[in-house]
């Protein structure tokens, strides 16, 4: 299994590109950053800057959309950094949360977001893309570019799309139940549309929280410093919620019940662990969405996960003993996990 680490871009960069250094040292092979222009600093800046004080780490966002760049201005960065460190980055996206409603827009919808995967991929590939009539082409691109493109979805539309049409899956929570129910539902699309489903990459992302012991203490300390997440995830579920209903065969209620006693979120807290909007979310969905307990709880989970085909998990390490959990990751869990 892979690992991955996912900061948000607050300044100072160089202490994001601190940490991300003592992941790769820790073993992790892949940094993401959130990116969400008005919210926190330039992403893409930090990452030239992560590519060059590191030897193997792959990088990218977590995610970024297709509305806030224009496509090929997106391809073209990603093409430059892979040009200089050589094809060491991956280009997740999503609908745009944050991202487009801090700026006073709506996310974008799937048809959007598919036509970007496709002009994105081609270009950071060196190929022909037709931009809406017109047809360009990066002339710069050297032969043997590569650039995957991972989609993040819930809804039972972005999963079919996804597995009929991006290079991997970003499933932002941890829960057995559903990520069995959503790589299932990729893996059936990307049969379906005549691809091999296990070349699409599975990452789950959530946080992580190493304990000492599982006291109720340590527990609890846990579960207030992940909260957070619930929150995150409440935004994509109310959309779901709002478009097919409270309870609807699409979208397992597994998802959707937690959510009734949400009554707003302010995006200035977002991604934070003293988050104020996050009350209405319960130990138990904390629980099942991040992994929180010793090592070896973590290890459990990990394991669990890689047999339901996750290829990575992506740690969110958004809280307060950032160092003290990709050293834990390091020297415990990874080397349990992958057999070191």
């Amino acid at each position: 299994m892979d690992f991955g680490l996912v900061l948000q871009t607050d300044p100072p960069a160089s202490r994001v590109i601190e940490l991300m250094k003592r992941a790769e040292g820790n073993g992790f092979t892949y940094g993401w950053t959130f990116d969400s222009a008005v919210l926190w600093q330039e992403p893409f800046v930090i990452y030239s800057q992560i590519l060059a004080h590191t030897e193997r780490l792959t990088v990218g966002p977590m995610v970024t959309n297709p509305g806030t760049r224009t496509w090929e201005v997106t391809a073209s960065t990603f093409a430059t950094l892979n040009d200089m460190y050589g094809n060491r980055t991956v280009c997740g996206i999503g609908r745009g949360d944050s991202a487009m409603r801090v700026a006073g827009r709506k996310p974008n919808t799937l048809a959007r977001i598919s036509g970007a995967m496709k002009v994105i991929r081609a270009l950071g590939r060196g190929e022909e893309a037709d931009l809406g009539g017109t047809v360009i082409k990066f002339p710069w691109v050297r032969p043997g570019a590569e650039l995957p493109v991972w989609m993040a979805a819930y809804g039972p539309k972005a999963l079919k799309m996804t597995g009929e049409e991006a290079d991997g899956f970003i499933l932002q929570l941890a829960d057995l139940y559903l990520t069995e129910y959503m790589v299932k539902a990729v893996k059936t699309a990307a049969a379906a549309a005549g691809r091999d489903p296990s070349e699409v990459t599975i990452c789950v992302a959530a946080p992580a929280y190493v304990t000492e012991d599982d006291s109720p203490e340590a527990i609890a300390h846990a579960r207030e410093q992940c909260r957070w997440f619930g929150g995150m995830v409440g935004n994509h579920v109310a959309d779901l919620v709002s478009k097919y209903g409270e309870h609807s065969a699409a979208v397992p209620e597994e998802l959707t019940d937690y959510i009734k006693a949400r009554e707003g979120y302010d995006y200035s807290h977002h991604g934070r662990s003293d988050n104020p909007d996050t009350t209405f979310v319960p130990d138990e969905i904390v629980d099942r969405f991040c992994l929180i307990g010793t090592a070896e709880q973590h290890v459990e989970k990990l394991n669990a996960l890689r047999e339901l085909g996750v290829d990575q998990f992506a740690l969110y390490d958004m809280h307060d003993a950032q160092e003290a959990t990709i050293d834990a990751y390091g020297s415990k869990v990874i080397p349990a996990v992958n057999g070191r």
